[in-house]
């Protein structure tokens, strides 16, 4: 939505006129759009209106936006978890395919899972001229004043579409192949509490083994509380695992990173993966493929997830069509050499 001055040129919709369109102050529409410290005194109702006119009446609060309507900026934000992170990295380079194939620019930004960085690195891209924004692992809490498409995304947020895995599937796809190997004491890992994905898939794994008659037991769940990007996110866990002396023959990994570090711990330990132990990750990250030995995982298509933003967020930036709530994703079960029949024994 523009408006026109007196020679019928379009101009920027300013703050003044979206605080005219939900009756407010403009001092309160610019605390809020800015995300001043005065804003967390606003009612949530109030911020979300606030956030939806700003949307739906193209507010651009940057200078770009604020110059002739036609001067287009062809740039997106991006915001992950961090730089070089193996998750982030996958989509990030689906991204970076998808921005060029458009000719598009994109910017980054990270948000190591803290709401006040996120905040603070959406301001930014946005001033600096983002017409939308993707976001990677995280949970949006809100809407925010331009498209926005959230890899994962679970929550409802106006103006947000989730690109989603189908975790329930990707779960049966786990669970089968090592009850198939004659697995039936399965050690889990669950992800850090605030990556996006982590209760979902655990939700998931939790109602898939109980339909297939798998007892996940207590003392062979353990919570990744870290925010290492690095196998040795995994290690230490995979330790305290072996700590407890409850007999497994399995471990299904939140992530391949941490899977990876597990295999280590578990070999420092004496035992061999997959004679004693077998491993499954998730993810499907280009370090799978060359562990010694070789990862099983659930595939996740993370350069398709990464043009899949791009190509729904540029067609909202653009206009063209009804916005999507909910774009879904399949996974797949990639066997390499980590999993195999269960020892007579058990670990």
């Amino acid at each position: 939505m523009t408006t026109k001055d007196k020679k019928g040129k379009e101009k920027a919709v300013t703050l003044k006129a979206v605080a005219a369109h939900v009756g407010l102050s403009a001092g309160t529409v610019s605390s809020v759009l800015n995300d001043a410290p005065s804003a967390k005194h606003i009612p949530l109702q109030t911020r979300q209106r606030i956030l939806t006119a700003a949307r739906q009446l193209d507010y651009r609060p940057n200078f770009f936006a604020r110059s002739l309507r036609k001067r287009r900026t062809h740039t997106i934000g991006v915001i992950a978890e961090a730089i070089g992170e193996p998750y982030g990295s996958g989509v990030i380079a689906g991204i970076e395919s998808g921005v060029r194939q458009k000719a598009y620019f994109f910017l980054t930004g990270v948000h190591h899972h803290d709401r006040e960085l996120f905040e603070r690195y959406s301001r930014l891209l946005l001033q600096r001229g983002a017409e939308g924004i993707i976001t990677v692992d995280y949970n949006m809490p809100q809407s925010m004043p331009v498209p926005v498409v959230a890899i994962p995304g679970h929550t409802e947020n106006e103006g947000v579409t989730n690109v989603v895995l189908d975790h329930r599937h990707a779960a049966e796809l786990a669970l089968k192949h090592l009850q198939g190997l004659g697995h039936t004491k399965i050690a889990v890992f669950r992800g850090y509490e605030q990556s996006a994905d982590a209760a979902y898939r655990w939700n998931a794994i939790s109602e898939v083994a109980r339909e297939l008659g798998i007892p996940i037991e207590p003392e062979l769940v353990v919570r990744l509380d870290s925010r290492d990007a690095t196998p040795n996110l995994g290690y230490p866990y995979a330790k305290q695992l072996l700590d407890r002396k409850k007999p497994f023959t399995a471990l299904l990994a939140y992530n391949d990173i941490s899977a990876i570090g597990a295999i280590r711990a578990f070999e420092e330990a004496g035992l061999k993966v997959p004679g004693d132990v077998s491993v499954i990750g998730f993810d499907d990250v280009p370090a799978a493929a060359f562990n010694h030995p070789s990862l099983t995982t659930v595939r996740q298509p993370l350069h398709r997830m990464g043009e899949l933003a791009v190509e729904v967020l540029i067609s909202r930036i653009e206009d063209k069509g009804a916005p999507q709530r909910e774009v879904a994703v399949q996974p797949e079960i990639i066997v390499r050499e980590s999993t195999a029949r269960a020892s007579s024994g058990t670990h």
